[in-house]
């Protein structure tokens, strides 16, 4: 899709039309896959998501793979080695906020039954598809993204206000703004 009529920012490059035409904006229910986007996400705040999309396989394996329940034991020996590792964002208040997110996790896990659930329960379990006709009018946070943030951050989440869970959003399917002239909008 390299028409100027489609979501034009994936056309910068062949990683982010990529995961433009192959992620961003399909549903995703994986616990794991879920934490992940929101880590990143958070990780990206300041950036470009390029630079996190080139840096995601790192963030990977420094993580073990995103699994929640490894990162919330994370000690400060192992917050230290991700501080040195210079594949991943070396902020320190990112990496703090990644190991406290996976506690909230397994919180959430254990009061909704999973992660994908409470996520899911903000857009009533169904995709918003919206209907943007140019980059231009895709807002960069939304009511129920401001709903999300105060909740998470009421659960002692970081790294989490209204923008990044409005990307976090759009990323894992709870939106779908893809505009009107791109092939994955329907």
């Amino acid at each position: 899709m390299d028409d100027k009529r489609g979501c034009t920012w994936a056309n910068s490059d062949p990683e982010m039309k990529k995961y433009h035409d192959y992620e961003w904006g399909r549903p995703v229910h994986d616990d794991r896959l879920l934490f992940e986007f929101l880590i990143l996400e958070g990780a990206q705040a300041g950036l470009s998501w390029k630079t996190i999309l080139l840096k995601r396989d790192a963030y990977r394996k420094a993580f073990d793979n995103f699994e929640p329940a490894k990162v919330a034991q994370y000690d400060d020996k192992k917050t230290k080695g991700l501080m040195a590792n210079a594949g991943i964002i070396r902020n320190w208040r990112k990496i703090e906020a990644a190991v406290n997110n996976a506690k909230g996790v397994l919180e959430i896990q254990k009061e909704f039954g999973s992660f994908d659930e409470y996520v899911w329960g903000f857009v009533g379990g169904k995709s918003v598809k919206n209907e943007y006709n140019s980059m231009s009018e895709i807002p960069t946070e939304s009511a129920k993204s401001r709903e999300l943030s105060k909740d998470l951050k009421r659960r002692g989440f970081g790294f989490v206000g209204p923008t990044i869970c409005y990307s976090f959003m759009q990323a894992v399917g709870l939106v779908n703004d893809h505009v009107k002239g791109c092939p994955f909008h329907g």
